[in-house]
């Protein structure tokens, strides 16, 4: 995997090295960057954007965000298989605008945590994870994103989820095996 554009263009990111990690795919990344740059649904400017990235693996999307100048990224990951890695691919960046949060999502409690309120919100559960629906509730519940905000979902385009009341489904694409869901707040 590589970084796809912005300052850290090319830089390689370290795959995990167990089969219970999936990372997110460069092209899959690609597509979800084409949306944020194209849509007419929503408007994103990443260089303005404070992010948290759920469910970060080894950190493509937030890294990502990171090289296309994102003002601040917020990193959750539990899993011990993977954050060494996680936090070797932010070190070998040299960038000093994230936080890494070693904290269980499903705990409504780590959504106290954060300082900030977020732009964009980037979840990439496992596939066969059937708890979207709790997590979806947490956030809206802590009040975390802000209410112009978006969260993007990566799914397995066969999953079907219960969406919490209060979220609107705005764009949703299919890529290989691959679902992107673009969530907003119903205004």
């Amino acid at each position: 995997m590589r970084i796809i554009s912005g300052i850290f263009k090319g830089k390689k990111i370290l795959d995990p090295k167990d089969i219970k990690t999936r990372p997110l795919k460069d092209l899959t990344k690609e597509l979800i960057f084409n949306i944020i740059n194209h849509s007419k649904k929503f408007n994103i400017n990443l260089k303005e954007l404070v992010i948290l990235d759920l469910f970060s693996g080894v950190g493509s999307f937030g890294i990502e965000c990171l090289s296309r100048e994102a003002r601040k990224v917020i990193f959750v990951e539990n899993y011990n298989g993977v954050l060494p890695i996680l936090k070797k691919n932010l070190l070998s960046i040299n960038s000093h605008i994230y936080e890494i949060f070693e904290k269980n999502i499903y705990d409504k409690s780590t959504f106290s945590k954060f300082n900030d309120r977020f732009d964009l919100i980037f979840l990439d559960p496992p596939y066969k994870d059937k708890n979207l629906e709790t997590v979806l509730n947490h956030i809206k519940e802590a009040e975390i994103l802000k209410k112009s905000g978006v969260i993007i979902i990566h799914r397995h385009k066969k999953e079907i989820d219960t969406l919490p009341k209060g979220f609107k489904i705005i764009e949703e694409k299919k890529y290989g095996i691959s679902k992107i869901i673009f969530l907003i707040y119903l205004s």
